[in-house]
């Protein structure tokens, strides 16, 4: 300990002798420990953190395989088979979340409703803090109807009441009572507020419906390859003795630990920028490690004597990583300070949709990486500077002249080494950001396919009612109808539209139509079993089947969003629910569909999607639309007459010159006065852009950020390496300059020497960019991952910098006066 003491007060000396050096060093080192602690709060609190449930490593979540290989929902026959039949699962679950309108608490509210079955809340061990969970006689045709609630919904909606038999919630029309208050943190599928029983009416017995998600929790001793193996094999039985063998009738089944399921799409993004960060810490810690390697230089006599006089190399490499020690646990503290401040910039900069991001904050397991990390660096930079400064013989050290002939010289070698290091490291990152940059300029200059500015959105949700309940249809008609004229009224507005769902904001539903002859006009079945019958069977003949996504819209929807006609018409006012109902079709399923061929006048069944049976004759082609993001195709689509083929939740669109609050105010009222009960939720269609972008300008902003910096810290290392080789060298030059050597012949040796560092960190970078950079092909658009211009741009950017930065030693290099330089030291 006394040792330690002492070495600690020795460090503290030479901090005071050398405090622009601390300073430069503790705060290069704090940027990068705090950038890197900052991105692995992030890392860790979505992709590492235990789920909250108990045991969370045996719940998984289950999949159909569609023919085409892709993820889907399960549809309930299935989930049955797969529940019933499996060994491998304590317990199995099925469920759903959708907004809808709930009223009866202190306020109506537009509130996520989670349809559930009963073995819900026992897979994941939670039970509720007040009342009971739901079972299995919840879920009986017949029951009452029952809710349970989360525990914020319970205090802000409900004030915290405990006399659960006195509250009752009305969710559309159905009046629940509640029986429970789940636990806070407790809130499973994300953002849901109230649990109801699924299945309260009966299961749909299509297998081609895939109405729910599922999980599963293991049994002891059951691995995750095990149950995918079972429930795998059972998917395949099921699809090999179906007779529906569609496109959406699954081919295989997948079980996959819940976490990854929940985190899987952010995993590469995120996997990108702690990479990065990475980097950029190599580059601070590379630049520390060049100014200690200065000081050691400084040192050498200082240390050589101490080696005369019995001092132990390991002795002094000791005090050299206590040195170090020091300076990084300073750097660290820092560092974790401003990360606690930047995680709060990250998460309001993170994409709304990144999963978990509630969770993202500055805990224990995230200080304790600081702490590793930051011992990392002292261990790392203390031994380094150590075994170098230590190095050599003594006798050859003390020699009259040796500072500047041997140690002095080989310093300034590594140094060039480490700076040609941080070039390189430079090059990859700022190769990064440049791709994932010209990445965002191509979304960009993609073409949405509709207006984004000055439209105001309003979301929706009425009822809902029975497929084939036609009364309960018309009325939502007529309230739609209603609540559009009502909003036209509004001053400042030019146009209003309704439309089920709303571009970029999530995509809408998909499934298949059919292509009919008017004559054939199926009669309504009395039930769902048997419309399910008969479109198994009129889905087998594959040459009258199309694939599309379906939307409920009104012709005011097209000319809000400036969609453009390209033939025929669009909704017209005697389109009224008793007329024969018409469809406008997308561009692209003109083309895909009826290929040199004009579709108007075409008539298609889709039903199966909102269970009218009534045909529908294609009476326009409207422009294409990116529905699911700008760089994804946009996909074919039906659009069906709102005021014909009514949906109860839908999306408001009004364009207006005016103030955003004031319309969002009038349509308020508006909606209060037709029917207090039906919250409204508003926002503007430029929101809902931005957040679609919000996951790549997230990346950008980062990893362009982090290549800013290590920029500036790779210039400030090759202008310190330039410097000090200048300054040790002043010497030399006097005696060059003295002899005959013009000013810009040591102008010229200088740079020569700076450039020549450069293109070994440049070559080295390239080659690093080309193998690297491979990993973010999955996120960029238009844009190879070996883009020429990209490498190009950013090669020069990085050689006229660090050239600059040579230039400013050389050119006081090429100013010595011979007189004074002779004699220097």
């Amino acid at each position: 300990m006394n040792g330690l003491i002492q070495d600690l007060r020795y460090a503290l000396r030479q901090w005071h002798r050398s405090a622009g050096f601390t300073v430069v060093a503790v705060i290069t080192l704090a940027l990068g420990i705090g950038a890197t602690t900052a991105i692995f709060s992030v890392v860790y609190g979505v992709l590492l953190r235990p789920l909250p449930y108990d045991d969370p490593s045996r719940i998984v979540a289950i999949f159909e395989i569609t023919p085409k290989g892709t993820w889907n929902r399960i549809a309930d026959p299935n989930f049955d088979d797969f529940r019933d039949q499996s060994r491998s699962f304590e317990e199995m679950a099925k469920y759903s979340a959708y907004a809808e309108s709930v009223s009866g608490g202190s306020q109506p509210s537009s509130s996520m409703v989670g349809q559930v079955s009963s073995e819900f809340f026992k897979l994941f061990r939670v039970l509720p803090i007040i009342g009971r969970g739901l079972n299995a006689a919840d879920s009986v045709k017949g029951a009452t109807p029952v809710a349970v609630v989360s525990y914020g919904y319970w205090k802000q909606h409900l004030s915290g009441s405990i006399q659960l038999s006195r509250l009752h919630l009305k969710i559309d029309k159905t009046l629940y009572l509640v029986i429970g208050v789940m636990p806070p943190g407790f809130q499973f599928p994300q953002d849901v507020a109230l649990w109801v029983p699924c299945d309260r009416e009966g299961e749909n017995p299509s297998r081609s419906s895939h109405n729910y998600d599922a999980v599963g929790r293991l049994r002891n001793g059951v691995a995750v390859e095990q149950a995918n193996a079972e429930i795998s094999a059972m998917a395949r039985r099921i699809h090999d003795s179906s007779s529906d063998q569609s496109d959406y009738l699954l081919k295989d089944a997948t079980v996959v630990p819940l976490q990854d399921s929940l985190t899987g799409k952010a995993r590469p993004a995120l996997l990108v920028l702690l990479g990065a960060v990475g980097f950029l810490l190599l580059v601070a810690c590379a630049n520390v490690a060049n100014l200690r390697l200065a000081q050691a230089s400084v040192r050498e006599r200082e240390l050589a004597i101490r080696s005369a006089l019995g001092a132990a190399r390991g002795r002094l490499i000791r005090q050299f990583i206590t040195e170090a020690f020091l300076l990084s646990m300073l750097a660290g503290v820092l560092g974790v300070l401003s990360a606690y401040f930047g995680v709060n910039g990250l998460v309001a900069l993170a994409p709304q949709d990144l999963p978990r991001l509630s969770e993202v904050a500055i805990n224990i397991p995230v200080l304790i990486f600081a702490l590793l990390l930051s011992c990392s660096v002292a261990l790392g930079l203390g031994a380094f500077t150590a075994i170098r400064a230590t190095s050599g013989d003594v006798r050859q050290r003390l020699a009259e002249g040796s500072l500047e002939q041997a140690g002095s010289q080989a310093s300034q070698r590594i140094g060039r080494a480490i700076v040609a290091a941080q070039i390189a490291i430079t090059l990859v990152l700022v190769i990064g950001a440049g791709l994932l940059g010209r990445s965002l300029m191509k979304v960009l200059e993609v073409n949405p396919g509709f207006r984004v500015n000055k439209i105001v959105t309003m979301d929706v949700s009425l009822p809902w009612t029975e497929w084939n309940d036609q009364k309960a249809k018309l009325g939502q008609a007529i309230f739609f109808h209603n609540l559009v004229n009502r909003l036209k009224q509004i001053p400042g507005v030019r146009s209003v539209g309704a439309t089920s769902g709303l571009p970029m904001a999530g995509g809408i539903p998909d499934g298949m139509f059919l292509l009919m002859r008017p004559d054939e006009q199926p009669k309504t079945p009395a039930k769902l079993e048997s419309l399910s019958r008969l479109f198994d069977a009129l889905f087998r003949d594959k040459q009258r089947v199309g694939t599309a996504d379906f939307s409920a819209s009104t012709d005011g929807y097209f000319k809000t969003l400036g969609i453009p006609l390209i033939k025929g018409r669009m909704f017209e006012e005697h389109d009224n629910p008793d007329s024969p109902h018409v469809a406008v079709i997308s561009e692209s399923l003109a083309r895909e569909r009826w290929p040199g061929q004009d579709p108007i006048g075409q008539t298609i069944e889709f039903g199966n999607m909102d269970g009218d049976l009534r045909l529908l004759t294609i009476v326009g082609i409207v422009g294409d639309v990116h529905e699911y993001g700008l760089d994804v195709s946009p996909r074919p689509t039906v659009y069906v007459n709102l005021f014909q083929r009514p949906i109860p939740a839908i999306n408001i669109t009004v364009l207006s010159d005016g103030d955003a609050g004031l319309v969002n105010s009038a349509a308020r009222e508006i909606l209060r006065e037709l029917n207090p009960e039906i919250p409204g939720k508003f926002g503007t269609l430029s929101q809902v852009y931005s957040a679609s972008l919000g996951s790549r300008r997230f990346n950008v902003v980062l990893v362009g950020l982090f290549g800013l910096v290590a920029l500036l810290l790779a210039s400030a290392g090759t202008f310190g390496v330039m410097a000090y080789s200048v300054s040790r060298r002043t010497r030399e030059i006097g005696v060059r300059v003295a002899m005959g050597a013009s000013s810009r012949d040591v102008l010229g040796m200088i740079l020569n020497q700076g450039l020549r560092t450069v293109l070994i960190g440049v070559t080295i970078g390239v080659a690093g960019s080309l193998a690297l950079t491979r990993a973010l092909q999955s996120l960029l658009f238009g844009v190879r991952a070996t883009d020429p211009l990209t490498f190009v741009a950013v090669t020069l950017l990085l050689i006229v910098t660090a050239l600059l930065a040579c230039y400013i030693p050389a050119r006081r290099a090429a100013k010595v006066d011979p007189m004074v330089a002779l004699r220097y030291e």
